[in-house]
């Protein structure tokens, strides 16, 4: 088995272990690597092999997954558990899961420190999504198609609740008090001033400081929710019929409403006149793919109200994540987007008093 180790320490031998435990009978005499991606937590490294031996499914590339390079976004992903839970997927419930992940070759976390290593198939030429950019209609559609099958994979699996590291489960922690919320909330305020406008901040000052109210909006049926559900953590390739939707960054997912997940992708993944034409059809896929593979006892009242759930969620990710993470210009600019197109919608639906009136 290989050791747990930062990306710059890895050699060939150890590429080559890591490959023997994924079953891949191969050994690696050279390697180039340079990291990829847009990741705020986790830093991601795309490994370009060279083979002194090697069989017919030995990958040419791997991607590997690292805590974060960023002093303040590895402190993050260690507090809120993001780099033991992603481990964890991939170790337990990955094989069940139903929507289209990356192969894994191998894991491993230490668990008193957090340190860990991912090492997963690189799906290129899939191109990894943008939440500045959105996403067509052509690729909403696919997206909750695969949103259907995680949740129908794990409906009402009270299974699911013997697991401290499923956020949401009885035995799951809460590191996410009111008292911290609100004082972020506070903070992205003053930090970017003005940038903070209208209803974003009617909005947030309500949820800051009636946090409890979100248990009530979100009651109901449960399953398996991604809960960072956006198109950067998804790489896409529309010619590829059989895998053209991929969902990666398995660091926040929780047993929560299912609805939350479509919210909370649509809400920042599509423009708001284009969400406001498109809207009712791209719920209705999404229930009857669900219907699809089994479930049909979820009320579309539920469902409405679980995925306006999921534009708060959206609101609520973005100011915490713009606090808690390394700052970049990117970065803000990305947690704007998903700020206001969760207003939009919230707004839309005639929910920005949801948690001033609860």
């Amino acid at each position: 088995m290989p050791d747990i180790r930062e990306w710059r320490d890895i050699d060939a031998d150890w590429l080559t272990a890591a490959l023997q435990s994924g079953g891949v009978e191969a050994r690696v005499r050279a390697f180039e690597a340079g990291q990829v991606g847009t990741g705020q937590i986790g830093d991601c490294v795309r490994f370009k092999l060279d083979y002194e031996r090697a069989g017919p499914d030995a990958p040419k590339t791997l991607v590997g997954k690292f805590p974060s390079d960023g002093a303040e976004s590895r402190a993050t992903g260690i507090q809120l558990m993001n780099y033991y839970r992603e481990v964890k997927f991939y170790q337990l419930l990955q094989p069940q899961a139903r929507i289209s992940t990356p192969r894994c070759y191998f894991t491993d976390l230490d668990e008193e420190t957090h340190d860990f290593v991912l090492i997963m198939g690189d799906l290129a030429p899939a191109e990894q999504g943008d939440q500045l950019a959105g996403t067509s209609l052509e690729a909403t559609r696919l997206v909750l198609k695969e949103a259907a099958k995680l949740h129908s994979a794990f409906w009402e699996d009270e299974t699911l609740d013997r697991y401290h590291w499923v956020s949401g489960t009885t035995n799951a922690p809460n590191p996410i008090s009111p008292e911290l919320v609100a004082g972020l909330w506070d903070g992205f305020k003053a930090r970017y001033g003005a940038r903070v406008a209208g209803q974003a901040r009617q909005i947030g000052d309500a949820m800051s400081r009636n946090l409890e109210a979100n248990e009530t909006i979100r009651t109901g049926q449960r399953c398996l929710i991604h809960s960072d559900f956006r198109p950067d953590n998804m790489l896409f390739d529309l010619s590829n019929t059989e895998k053209p939707v991929t969902v990666v960054d398995w660091q926040s997912f929780g047993y929560g409403p299912g609805g939350a997940d479509v919210g909370y992708f649509i809400a920042g993944a599509i423009d708001p006149a284009t969400r406001r034409e498109h809207e009712s059809a791209l719920l209705d896929l999404y229930l009857e793919n669900l219907d699809a593979l089994g479930v049909s006892t979820y009320s579309r009242g539920d469902f409405t109200r679980h995925y306006v759930s999921g534009a708060y969620q959206h609101f609520l990710t973005a100011f915490f994540a713009a606090m808690v993470v390394t700052q970049t210009e990117r970065g803000d600019n990305m947690f704007f987007r998903m700020l206001n197109g969760a207003v939009d919608l919230i707004a839309d639906h005639d929910a920005v008093d949801w948690f001033a009136a609860a």
